[in-house]
């Protein structure tokens, strides 16, 4: 049996959690819009077409805020496109996903869709075939209350309130030769600074996610980041990362250990922002904007999904439809745990995506939506991490990794409300064959009570969630947990994610 200790002490706090980090991300991509969101004639539709057993989902997996409307489709998004009466609006052709775009759902529904979910808007400006001047369109025709043309046009269109959106991304993975408008790190960078420069003359309040590497292992990391923060550190506010995992060549050893990568990840960005800080003698921190992160099967979507053809743009094609495993949901729970453990300085998170593609919710047109295996850990960590992240002692049991070398066979993460005098505690269990027996001495907190313990686990690390068999999967309550004189005991299954709770 594997073994680890935890020790948990209130009083060593890595930094507040940003409710932010509990974030998602909405795309024009596949079925996320339609046929997720959107479906005007599905019998859960509310009035305005969207569906309400999908609201219902959103609002119990405890989402902030929503990264709109893109991701890959921004770079040749036009923002105009997507308000104004419906019968008006053009149909476009999206490059990025070789679709259809209708624009039926725009700016002014998915705003109201926010509404219903309790999110806030977090809105990407189109840097790749546009630039300057149509963000500055955008901003004035969102925040401007009215008395200008385009603030006016919003109130005509039917938003007689701004929509007061504060936080804004720069663009899209501006490092990817597949983007559209792709640019060297010194030409992104020149562009991102004066765009920054322009908008917060408008509104100086604006929060602003300058364009990371769109992945660790881009040919250009680290020398990306330190050029476009040169160029623009005293302008923003986040540099963004995005990171997605999944088990290839069999190798689920490695992937289980997805989160030692995240976690490196994260270092190397924090420490590059940290030196462009130190070299330009800024008084001011660059945190980061982790705004893309999933478990996400590519190689699938480069050899079945990928859609061709010049007379060939379906309007919202089933693409990147992963179904989760239960060792998908592990691995994304450990991705939790690294967000967690970063708090100090990852204030801002996007789960990509919500809805369908790669996606914790998905819907059947016409029929149920159903939550995936990795909607339990989302939900729950949403709900329970509240207050500080701890700066915890772990130690554990040790096994051997093709990409990430030797890494602990148990990781763990504790947060704490001051306010309420909650705790609660992250852990996830690598090994593929053995239980883990986990003490935790919770000496430092004073006299505690267990709330709940669950557990995701399955004797198949493969079951999944389907259409066929929608609750194949969850939560179950771990009745190992054993606690008294300041300890807690517990054991963990083979290829599992636990949460425990206490008061």
């Amino acid at each position: 049996m594997v073994a680890a200790r935890l020790t948990i002490d209130p009083n060593f706090s890595v930094g507040p959690i940003d409710r932010r980090l509990f974030g998602a991300f909405v795309e024009h991509l596949g079925r996320c819009v339609y046929d997720g969101l959107y479906e005007p004639g599905h019998v859960s539709a509310d009035p305005e077409g969207f569906r309400e057993d999908v609201i219902e989902l959103v609002k119990e997996m405890g989402v902030s805020t929503i990264r709109y409307p893109g991701g890959n489709f921004v770079s040749g998004f036009r923002w105009e496109d997507s308000v104004g009466p419906r019968g008006t609006r053009p149909r476009r052709l999206d490059l990025a996903w070789h679709s259809t775009e209708t624009n039926e759902v725009g700016l002014h529904e998915f705003s109201s869709w926010l509404n219903k979910v309790g999110s806030e808007l977090m809105l990407a400006v189109n840097l790749g075939t546009r630039g300057v001047q149509a963000a500055l369109d955008l901003l004035e025709y969102s925040n401007i209350p009215s008395g200008t043309a385009l603030s006016d046009l919003r109130v005509t269109n039917g938003k007689r309130d701004a929509f007061g959106v504060k936080m804004w991304c720069l663009g899209n993975e501006m490092d990817g030769p597949w983007q559209l408008g792709h640019l060297s790190a010194d030409d992104y960078g020149k562009v991102a600074s004066q765009t920054a420069k322009a908008m917060r003359q408008l509104d100086p309040s604006l929060e602003l996610v300058v364009c990371g590497s769109s992945s660790a292992h881009m040919p250009t990391f680290g020398e990306w980041e330190r050029v476009v923060l040169t160029h623009t550190y005293e302008d923003v506010d986040y540099i963004s990362c995005h990171a997605y995992y999944e088990e290839k060549n069999g190798d689920l050893a490695s992937f289980l250990a997805s989160a030692v990568d995240m976690d490196r990840f994260i270092e190397s960005v924090v420490a590059t922002a940290d030196h462009v800080k130190a070299v330009s003698g800024s008084g001011k921190t660059i945190n980061i904007s982790f705004d893309e992160w999933n478990v996400w099967y590519i190689d699938r979507y480069q050899q079945v999904d990928r859609i061709e053809g010049i007379g060939n743009w379906p309007v919202a094609p089933r693409l990147l439809e992963d179904a989760y495993s239960v060792a998908d949901a592990v691995v994304f729970g450990s991705l939790l745990i690294s967000l967690l453990k970063h708090a100090d300085r990852v204030t801002s998170a996007s789960l990509a995506q919500l809805v369908n593609v790669i996606a914790p919710i998905m819907t059947e047109p016409g029929g149920p939506a159903w939550r995936q295996t990795t909607f339990f850990p989302f939900a729950l960590t949403s709900r329970l991490a509240t207050g500080s992240t701890l700066e915890v002692t772990l130690t554990s049991d040790v096994h051997e990794t093709v990409l990430y070398g030797t890494v602990n066979t148990v990781d763990a993460v504790a947060t704490h409300d001051g306010e309420t005098g909650r705790t609660a505690v992250f852990l996830v269990n690598r090994s593929q064959t053995e239980e883990a027996r986990v003490t935790i001495d919770l000496f430092a907190l004073g006299d505690v009570t267990l709330l709940d313990a669950q557990t995701l686990a399955d004797e198949y690390v493969y079951a999944k969630n389907t259409l066929a068999e929608k609750d194949r999967v969850g939560l179950r309550l771990n009745e190992s947990v054993c606690l008294g004189d300041g300890v807690i005991s517990l054991t963990l299954p083979p290829v599992s994610w636990t949460a425990l709770s206490l008061a």
